[in-house]
């Protein structure tokens, strides 16, 4: 079932002249009150973050007619995702925690928005247990130069003339100590059920989310290779929060954006030879999968499940008018609705584009996008309450 045209109103929670966003899809920028989001702010729109560029870190006052504060600054930033910029879970009122370069190395910062106090951590941070104890994270510098958009600039790569080295890959840090380890290098999972297109390619880590159990980790291989004649080859994988127990979900080829739907189950778009690509629920450590909208919701987007799980947000890239579709989907009823449709300007395309990267309010009630479809890059929320 579609209902088409169901378009709540949407309200501009951030206002030019400057720009600013939030990021990826996989975090929420409300704290617990509901009256404050994370923002960052910056001077351009047009163009890749340089090193000397800053992004400033900020919080909208929803309750002061979304007065933006800023908080900090940081140097490590890109479009796609930001600085990783999120609520520490258990607080999600006072402490916030970003990525930054300081000293010539990308680090990560704990900072207290009420009393200022900060607290540095020897490495950036891409995804937090939910219990706020451990980070897990990769080389920001290699990510850089094999999915530009997605790493940041300004640090020297040491694994720049190997193409899966053995001393780098994803790590796990304690957010209390500042401990890390290794626990998954490149040359690990090479070698792990390894493929004839691989010889020769350059390999990199990206897009780690951990399990609501906080026991297992989803992560992405990629690899690319002027001989394969693709852009980039992924598989998907899941592993034991310590890196163990690793397990190949999906190794056809292409696998693009997910979620955990719960501790077992996880949506991704994705491609399985003789089925195509689709919306796919996985069960982990097994074989068994379901298409998920199979008629409805047919392109690839940012997918995440409503905080009470019952609820599908997504969204499109462009189409042929440069718009993208707002999209919430009901599994159980099949039920899809269309929030809205948000012009693309063309000049921003690749690396610097901006995508709707939607996501939820804590309570499920409102959701977020990024959009420029004002010619500014801006943030903005719609009131869901009464559609779902």
């Amino acid at each position: 079932m579609f209902d088409e045209g169901c378009f709540p109103s949407v309200q501009a929670v951030t206002r030019g002249p400057k720009h600013h966003f939030f990021g990826y899809y996989d975090k929420s920028p409300w704290d617990s009150t509901g009256r404050y989001m994370l923002a960052l702010e910056v001077e351009f729109m047009d163009r890749a973050p340089t090193p000397n560029d800053a992004a400033t870190i900020g919080l909208i006052d929803l309750k002061e007619n979304c007065l933006f504060r800023p908080v900090a600054k940081t140097y490590a930033w890109n479009w796609q995702q930001g600085c990783m910029l999120q609520w520490m879970p258990n607080t999600f009122r006072r402490r916030i925690i970003y990525n930054d370069r300081r000293d010539g190395r990308f680090i990560s910062v704990i900072h207290d928005v009420e009393s200022g106090e900060v607290r540095n951590l020897p490495l950036p941070i891409y995804a937090l247990t939910h219990d706020g104890r451990y980070a897990l994270t990769l080389n920001f510098s290699r990510l850089d130069r094999t999915r530009p958009g997605y790493g940041y600039a300004g640090v020297h790569d040491p694994t720049v003339e190997k193409k899966a080295p053995e001393n780098d890959g994803i790590y796990l840090m304690d957010l209390r100590t500042g401990e890390y380890d290794l626990i998954i290098s490149l040359a690990q999972i090479v070698a792990f059920r390894p493929r004839l297109d691989m010889r020769g390619a350059v390999h990199w880590f990206n897009h780690l989310l951990v399990s609501p159990d906080d026991q297992r980790f989803i992560f992405l291989h990629r690899w690319s290779s002027p001989t394969i004649g693709k852009k980039r080859i992924t598989r998907l994988f899941t592993a034991n929060l310590d890196g163990s127990d690793i397990y190949l979900v999906a190794d056809d080829d292409m696998v693009s954006h997910f979620d955990w739907r719960d501790s077992t189950h996880i949506l991704a778009w994705a491609r399985k030879k003789g089925v195509g690509d689709h919306y796919f629920l996985f069960t982990d450590c097994s074989e068994e999968f379901q298409i998920i909208g199979k008629d409805v919701l047919n392109r690839d987007g940012h997918c995440s499940y409503s905080p009470d799980r019952r609820w599908i947000l997504t969204d499109t890239y462009p189409d042929q008018e440069n718009k993208r579709r707002l999209l919430l989907y009901h599994p159980e009823t099949k039920r899809l609705i269309e929030l809205g449709r948000f012009y693309s300007p063309p000049k921003l395309r690749g690396a610097i584009r901006c995508d709707l990267h939607p996501r939820w309010s804590r309570d499920g009630h409102y959701i977020c996008f990024d959009s420029a479809h004002e010619d500014q890059r801006q943030m903005y929320i719609i009131d869901v309450s009464e559609v779902i």
